[in-house]
């Protein structure tokens, strides 16, 4: 079996999930249950950054600590751990199937975390000196001048601290060419195309070597040999996706917002370089969240939890929409009237009204079971079922998942063509079983590919079609190779019909 890894951004726990964290989570459990399909061995991880400061900052937020040391550090202990059950919480509502979920604050990743740092040191890549500097406590970086729009973050509207003490930096400079060398040679590695530019023009002008501790922290994973010094947020957080379970190193897929391709496509890479260990294959950012046109804001009110819109609408409706709506790497806008139009035109009317039309068809001429015919003239009634495969494959492989999806849909509707061309009710009437036998299979065979399609997608509403079709889970352990030939109902077969699967919306 080929080897699948697939990550998310390790999320800060000073909140609980958004819709954005929804967006960039459920992608990846898409391609983790596309790959786990095709029989790949997938390894899906997902975690939370308990180390920064925010987090700090969050979890004494109105708090009277009174003595320093010991009491912060309890308190900002039992704040991550209850944040990151929630993030946990979460996922799980969202049937978010992830192999393994890592926190920072595990011994396996601190023990891991300062293994590195030590090798890194004796690779002579880290050296002590002072820093004078902008630091944003949002962003957990150092910003310079040009990077403030009217002395603030423009992405936390506040003004970074003046900081200047004794760090260790590491010497992002050295790997400059290196970097850019690797990314000309390997253009996978950072997609899409437009965040590749900036991070080349990033590292052309602005890799320049960086602080990688803090002095007099009470909150981090403490510098090997200097207690005085607390290792910086990205050089820890990073290093989740090896601390994990490094026998799965090097990453095939990490699934980033636009807003950190500098720290994954140029500090990490650089930083797994100076320990000697391979480079992930492809970075992939996607970009921003808007909702109904408007940014994202606590104070405007407008922040989606996803949690709620699933528990509203469905698992699935909610995974539907994203991905349909917002082709991945591009900006997007979240907005519950357009879900709402999606959910009745596309799934109520389109899908959900093509598995009702066929089965109610095969319950009403054939009693209820497949019938025993449908392979001789296929290719005289339908065409194209190898060219949807062969779109929705591509389109899978290169991440271009909103049109796997328009393929789908292309599929749905021819065979809601088909339907109206051949007429099945008039070869009822006509008594002409073996046309009518024929044309049934084909509609039948068709939504079990269509299903399968949708799978990674749409995984409650695949299994209620198979369930319909008389197939149950055991269609789930089909070879995927398998599921793409003609042919895989059987004759005989007896049909389930159930419920519409998606009750139009009023």
């Amino acid at each position: 079996m080929a080897k699948f890894y697939i990550t998310t951004p390790i999320y800060y726990v000073n909140d609980v999930p958004h819709i954005g964290h929804a967006y960039t989570t459920i992608v990846a459990d898409v391609l983790a249950r596309y790959h786990r399909a095709r029989g790949n061995e997938v390894h899906f991880l997902m975690g939370t950054d308990e180390n920064a400061q925010k987090n700090v900052e969050a979890a004494l937020c109105g708090q009277a600590t009174g003595a320093r040391g010991m009491a912060t550090r309890k308190i900002v202990q039992r704040y991550v751990d209850e944040m990151s059950a929630k993030w946990q919480e979460s996922w799980d509502e969202l049937d978010i199937s992830n192999n393994d979920f890592i926190r920072t604050t595990e011994e396996r990743h601190i023990k891991y975390v300062q293994e590195f740092w030590k090798k890194v040191f004796e690779s002579g890549d880290i050296y002590k000196g002072v820093y004078e500097g902008l630091y944003c406590t949002g962003c957990e970086a150092y910003k310079t001048e040009s990077e403030l729009v009217e002395g603030l973050c423009p992405d936390h509207k506040r003004a970074p601290q003046k900081l200047s003490e004794e760090n260790y930096f590491f010497r992002l400079s050295k790997y400059r060419e290196t970097l850019l060398k690797h990314i000309e040679t390997h253009p996978e590695f950072v997609q899409p195309e437009a965040r590749r530019n900036e991070i080349i023009a990033y590292i052309k002008d602005h890799a320049n070597d960086f602080s990688i501790s803090r002095k007099n922290l009470e909150w981090g994973i403490p510098v090997p040999g200097d207690p005085s010094q607390t290792i910086y947020v990205w050089f820890d957080a990073l290093l989740n996706y090896v601390s994990a379970n490094s026998k799965w190193w090097p990453a095939d897929l990490h699934l980033v917002g636009k807003d950190i391709i500098k720290f994954h496509c140029a500090y990490w890479p650089a930083m797994l370089m100076s320990a000697g260990l391979p480079l992930p294959h492809t970075v992939f950012a996607h970009g921003f969240f808007t909702v109904d046109g408007q940014k994202m804001s606590k104070t405007i009110g407008n922040v989606v939890d996803p949690v709620k819109i699933a528990q509203k609408y469905g698992n699935d409706v909610l995974r539907y929409y994203l991905l349909r709506e917002i082709p991945f790497g591009a900006d997007g806008d979240f907005s519950e009237t357009r879900l709402r139009e999606r959910y009745n035109g596309e799934l109520a009317n389109g899908l959900g009204n093509l598995v009702a039309r066929v089965l109610t068809m095969v319950e009403r001429y054939v009693s209820s079971v497949i019938p025993d015919s449908g392979r001789g003239s296929m290719d005289s009634l339908f065409r194209g079922n190898d060219n949807y495969w062969g779109q929705y494959e591509s389109y899978m492989q290169s991440l271009i998942l909103d049109r796997a999806l328009d393929t789908v849909w292309a599929y749905v509707s021819e065979l809601d063509t088909l339907i109206d061309r051949t007429q099945p009710w008039v070869l009822a009437k006509k008594d002409d079983k073996t046309r009518l036998n024929e044309v049934l299979y084909i509609l039948a065979e068709n939504l079990r590919h269509i299903a399968w399609m949708l799978m990674p997608f749409m995984p409650d509403t695949t299994q209620k079609i198979f369930d319909q079709l008389g197939l149950g889970k055991s269609e789930l352990a089909r070879d995927w190779e398998e599921t793409k030939k003609w042919g895989g109902l059987k004759p005989g077969t007896k049909i389930k019909r159930g419920e519409s699967l998606f009750p139009r919306l009023t």
